[in-house]
């Protein structure tokens, strides 16, 4: 793609990245058949080819955002499926970045959807506010049916039907410490404790923990570590997303400092795509480049760390048929496609994979409260795929994707390290069945 920034605007490193990743676009069209906007609505411009048309007018004409390319970007779930498809490395990650930060610098929204979006960035990356929200969400809940009928609070009704009507209680495991590994050591690693999972479901890392240590990994939970500034990141916030960022960097620089890590274990596929990008996001930062690109070097998905173990013979093979989900961020965010599957087969389950399996399940951090129509559709669409399989239960990596599929589907629907930790050991999942459950040989 031919661009015409002026020396001025190149000087500015942002916009000189955005102007290398729109030259490497050929408007070939190939990410059109793959993006669920445009699946679903049709639209040109609510496809990547298309948003990157409007990115490209907006910066090379040094313009503020307008209504029109705030909808377009809005509706992008940076599901990056686009980025999976194109033949020409286009970085569409980077530039939608870009693109949201530069809305929210230049952009005034109408005052519900600001007001939304504040509510969201001071709620959700804060464990202790988003338990105490989920709890006042049971008082507003009787009125879903009045806020849906309003276009400024359809947000607002989103939020209220996906809260869970009981929260677990918080983990003890999530303080920070360090859980030595049984017998034989065979690593050190840090997990993340992150935000909204530490609140929907503890569990996820409490089994990741039991797991590992059985194996024996010791497992640092570092003193200072908070959300990864994912949530914030895809509302262009780059600010707080870069000071989330840095503290993580730093909480993850002293155990590294301390006695190692071998790696960074994520148990949230979103945010390990963001993780994975620290070095970029804070290559210009003199004080944290360097460290980033360490962290960013060491971030794991689980399902990636435990495929790097040797592992022993499960101690059950549940015989279970799996529908296996795989969220956007791990699939095309990470590219992370072979080891669930693979790691679950070793396990004893049987896989199955849904058909459209590239296309979004509409969760996507905040948007399926902020786009809830399109989420919805996306959702229905592949739960529809998901029970066509004839699974018992669906496995997945990311919270996103649990809560968002788990809203419509009549299958129960599980962390994949669940199913793992089952299989090697650990207590049945709730909801599987073990009807079929053979001793391992």
């Amino acid at each position: 793609m031919q661009t015409n920034f002026s020396a001025a605007q190149l000087a500015d490193p942002h916009v000189a990245e955005s102007e290398k990743i729109l030259r490497k676009c050929v408007h070939c069209g190939f990410c059109t058949a793959t993006c669920p906007t445009y699946v679903t609505l049709g639209n040109e411009l609510d496809s990547p080819r298309g948003r990157i048309y409007l990115i490209k007018d907006m910066l090379e004409n040094g313009r503020p955002a307008d209504k029109e390319i705030v909808t377009h970007v809005d509706r992008c779930l940076s599901c990056l499926a686009c980025m999976t498809t194109c033949p020409s490395g286009v970085n569409y990650m980077h530039l939608v970045d870009h693109a949201r930060a530069h809305i929210h610098e230049t952009y005034r929204r109408p005052l519900p959807d600001r007001l939304t979006r504040a509510l969201l960035a001071f709620v959700l990356p804060y464990p202790g506010r988003f338990r105490a929200a989920l709890k006042l969400a049971g008082l507003g809940r009787p009125f879903i049916g009045l806020f849906e009928k309003l276009p400024a609070l359809k947000p607002v009704a989103a939020m209220l039907r996906l809260a869970p009507t009981s929260i677990p209680s918080a983990s003890a495991k999530a303080l920070p410490g360090v859980h030595p590994g049984q017998g034989t050591k065979r690593g050190r690693v840090a997990i993340l404790t992150g935000c909204a999972q530490s609140v929907l479901d503890p569990a996820i890392n409490d089994t990741t923990i039991s797991l590992l240590t059985r194996l024996g990994v010791e497992i640092v939970v570092p003193e200072g570590e908070g959300c990864c500034g994912a949530l914030v990141h895809h509302m262009g916030r780059e600010e707080a997303a870069l000071a989330s960022a840095r503290r993580n960097v730093d909480a993850w620089t002293r155990a590294i400092e301390q006695g190692g890590l071998d790696a960074i274990i994520i148990t949230a596929s979103g945010c390990g795509t963001t993780i994975k990008d620290y070095g970029f996001m804070l290559r210009l930062d003199p004080a944290y480049a360097e460290k980033a690109a360490r962290v960013s070097a060491l971030a794991k998905d689980i399902t990636e760390y435990l495929a790097t173990i040797d592992l022993p013979e499960p101690v059950r093979k549940p015989g279970t048929v799996v529908a296996y989900h795989s969220a956007c961020s791990m699939q095309h965010g990470q590219k992370i496609t072979r080891q669930p599957k693979e790691l679950l087969a070793k396990a004893g389950f049987v896989v199955r994979e849904p058909r459209e399996g590239h296309l979004c399940c509409g969760s996507a951090g905040t948007y399926n409260i902020l786009q809830p129509e399109i989420s919805a559709k996306l959702r229905d669409r592949k739960v529809k795929n998901i029970e066509a399989t004839g699974a018992e239960i669906v496995a997945t990596g990311n919270i996103g994707c649990i809560t968002q599929i788990a809203s419509a589907a009549k299958l129960p629907v599980v962390h994949t390290i669940k199913l793992l930790d089952w299989a090697y050991g650990g207590p049945k999942p709730e909801g599987v069945s073990d009807e079929r459950l053979v001793a391992a040989e």
